[in-house]
């Protein structure tokens, strides 16, 4: 790739980027100090789905309010060039997504980073920026830590342990942990965790995810090149903590149900070779990849699936309930919290049968799933704003500002 304005820089050489001033690494020049405005520095490993989702709705208010902005995440994703788009300095900080050898290095490199930027307040996103970051600045300078979902519900046995331990011993360095649910709060208190918590519950753009109706429906499936068959969407990581594998198990039990109905996964992942791999046996799967257009492929659906196996709060439930689709996902905190009965079903996690069960329901009886819709629309409306979600972040980063210099 050519070295321009958002190429990726070759790691171990200075690039410019084709700005005056830029340093390794760099999508522009930092910004300076506003007079009297404190200067954050946002990072994470993920760059798309819903923690870059999250991370950006606190991007864009912040600089709205005029503050110097920064955001430090892996050049593999679109964080990066929407923060930018949106007024914040970015720079690029490759970083596996799963603890390893490399995190000692990583954690020199971001220690790096901090030292250049000067930021006022650090603030971590997802467990591998919580690793790195929280070795590197060690309590140094304002630290908020946002899990986004525990590490340690991700693996098992070892992993899982070696993660816990490390997240009651961080402690000591983060100045405030954010919970975006109420179950990841009282999961992280249970495990001993004893950073200072506040829950700050996720939020939906509403001006991104809007209603559609049964004519919306077919002509966004025209243009998607869907067949006008019962539709499920899936929109996820294609990994364990997704459950894609038990939506896969489910299905041919849906199209028992339902024939002809066809099942869309949208994301990239780990599991993406295995999952294709078992979806060339079954009817009516469909791969589409990471897209920047999820709204168009929620209003494309007929009911949402998320059969996740664990999650801290997610988006995906409150975004399908702003496009007035019906939702079916696994009764798991940071889903349950957030999807009303009257907006779908939860299924128990791993439950193959009553997971195909509510699908084929809600795809044999799609004036049902419509209604479900329109219900999640309006609670969606009323009680999970992204604005309320970003406004209340800058006012815990305030706080901790104040507190440390106090």
């Amino acid at each position: 790739m050519g070295q321009g304005p958002l190429a990726r820089p070759r790691p171990g050489r200075r690039a410019r980027l084709g700005r005056p001033g830029a340093r390794r690494g760099e999508l522009s020049p930092p910004p300076r100090r506003p007079h009297g405005r404190p200067r954050i520095l946002h990072a994470s490993v993920p760059t798309s789905e819903g923690t870059a989702v999250a991370l950006m709705g606190y991007v864009r208010e912040q600089v709205a309010r005029g503050w110097g902005v920064s955001v430090v995440c892996p050049s593999d994703g679109w964080l990066g060039f929407e923060a930018r788009a949106a007024g914040a300095h970015v720079q690029w900080f490759d970083a596996t997504r799963e603890p390893g050898r490399s995190a000692l290095s990583e954690t020199r490199r971001f220690a790096r980073i901090v030292d250049d930027l000067d930021p006022d307040l650090v603030h971590l996103h997802s467990s591998k920026a919580g690793l790195v970051g929280r070795l590197a600045v060690r309590g140094r300078r304002p630290t908020l830590f946002q899990p986004h979902g525990w590490s340690f519900l991700a693996g098992s046995g070892l992993t899982s342990k070696a993660a816990l331990r490390w997240e009651r011993f961080a402690s000591r360095w983060t100045g405030q942990l954010v919970c975006v649910g109420e179950g990841e709060a009282d999961v992280g208190r249970r495990h001993g965790v004893t950073a200072p918590f506040a829950v700050v519950p996720n939020g939906v753009d509403l001006e991104k995810f809007t209603v559609r109706g049964p004519v919306d429906r077919v002509l966004t499936r025209v243009e998607l090149g869907i067949d006008e068959a019962p539709t499920a969407v899936c929109v996820g990581r294609l990994s364990p903590q997704k459950g894609q594998h038990l939506l896969l198990r489910a299905w041919p039990k849906v199209t028992a149900r339902v024939p002809g109905a066809q099942l869309v996964l949208v994301g990239d992942g780990p599991d993406e070779a295995e999952l294709r791999a078992r979806a060339r046996s079954l009817e009516g799967v469909r791969f589409v990849g990471v897209r920047t257009d999820v709204p168009r492929w929620l209003a494309a659906a007929n009911v949402v699936v998320l059969p996740s196996a664990y999650e801290g709060a997610a988006l995906a439930p409150m975004e399908a309930m702003a496009s007035g689709r019906s939702v079916v996902a696994t009764r798991v905190e940071g889903i349950q919290e957030s999807l009303p009965f009257e907006c779908g079903e939860l299924v128990a996690p791993g439950d193959v049968d009553a997971l195909a069960r509510a699908v084929a329901l809600r795809l044999s009886r799609p004036a049902l799933a419509d209604l479900e819709g329109r219900r999640g629309h309006v609670h969606v409306q009323k009680h999970r704003d992204a604005a309320t979600a970003a406004r209340t972040v800058s006012q815990l980063s305030l706080s901790l500002l104040a507190a440390q210099r106090r």
